[in-house]
């Protein structure tokens, strides 16, 4: 297949397809168009965005049927393959003879690529490893001195995963507060949105002499974090999320304390009912834009951050615990308990 042909076909499913480079999208077209149309056959539209739990499981599931099949005796052999250069060879050969490919994407209706990164991240050992330790960090400093943005270079050097070591970078790479916010920092946050939200919205409508409509839902979806962390210099970006959030959720709501006293307490038991009423397996089915108004008008990060201090603080060892296994226990547990106090 040409690649013209390629992206005409693959632009059905994907319809960024032309923003990928060349490269890429003869790959694509060699793994996942056929699979793709498969599973335009039963219904299923290809995905994209956050991994659910079912197909979570659905990786494991098919890495270790994969191991069976070969004998490997490790999924990270499998998917870090250059961590064992003794027996590469024999990993390789293995992985081409019972078709790795096939095998890791089956019942998966993304593409390939975004499968393979997901399970090197669910797999890769160096993603569990705790805290930094003080001489970890240091050596984080002296190592991306050295190599810059090289973090596949750099993981290797510290046992640790890619992702981890370029978050734990952004985090400390500069004198990080982690008290209050200035009045100076706050200004330099409100213009970084700002700036990145005119650009968008200039760059969708070619307009840039004009005053700017915003939608609500741009003030808050999909933003660069990281560039605003760039570019407010003295937080990580993290902490200009959450910030931003209580920012918008302060404007939207003329100032009124939306999570205090009885207030808070019939959020919280508004929010448990309406999660428990749901009954979903996972927390990428709930459309958190339709509970805020368990709040009042607030962004639905400001919904997710409440539910999340939820269960970490009234749900016993909830990491070990599914989504709907969470909502239960709220509703069983916890809800009496505000009920009766409010």
């Amino acid at each position: 297949m040409d690649l013209d042909t390629a992206k005409l076909e693959l632009e059905e499913f994907i319809p960024h397809v032309r923003n990928i480079a060349d490269s890429s999208v003869m790959k694509m077209a060699g793994r996942d168009l056929m699979r793709f149309k498969q599973f335009k056959k039963q219904g299923i539209a290809v995905k994209f965005g956050r991994f659910s739990q079912k197909e979570n499981n659905q990786i494991r599931k098919n890495i270790e049927e994969f191991l069976q099949m070969t004998g490997i005796d490790s999924a990270e052999k499998v998917l870090f393959t250059s961590r064992y250069p003794e027996e590469k060879k024999t990993i390789n050969r293995l992985k081409a003879e019972y078709l790795f490919c096939e095998k890791l994407s089956e019942g998966i209706p993304r593409p390939w690529r975004l499968i393979y990164y997901r399970a090197r991240k669910i797999f890769d050992p160096n993603n569990y490893k705790g805290r930094y330790t003080k001489e970890e960090k240091e050596k984080l400093k002296k190592y991306y001195a050295l190599h810059g943005n090289d973090w596949k270079k750099i993981s290797e050097r510290m046992s640790r995963s890619n992702l981890s070591v370029a978050m734990k970078y952004s985090e400390i790479k500069s004198a990080t507060n982690y008290g209050p916010w200035s009045k100076e920092e706050i200004q330099k946050l409100m213009r970084a949105v700002e700036e990145v939200i005119r650009r968008r919205i200039e760059m969708e409508d070619g307009n840039s002499n004009r005053e700017i409509l915003i939608d609500r839902e741009k003030l808050y979806q999909k933003l660069p974090w990281s560039e605003i962390e760039t570019k407010v210099g003295t937080r990580y970006w993290r902490q200009c999320k959450q910030k931003w959030t209580t920012i918008l959720t302060n404007k939207m709501n003329k100032g009124q304390q939306l999570y205090r006293g009885t207030k808070g307490l019939q959020a919280k038991i508004n929010l448990i009912k309406r999660l428990h009423e749901l009954n979903v397996e996972d927390p990428n089915e709930v459309n958190w834009e339709e509970l805020s108004d368990t709040f009042g008008d607030v962004p639905k990060a400001y919904v997710q951050a409440k539910f999340y201090k939820l269960k970490v603080s009234c749900v016993p060892s909830w990491q070990r615990k599914t989504f709907s296994e969470i909502t239960d226990y709220l509703y069983e547990k916890k809800l009496p308990e505000l009920e009766e106090k409010l």
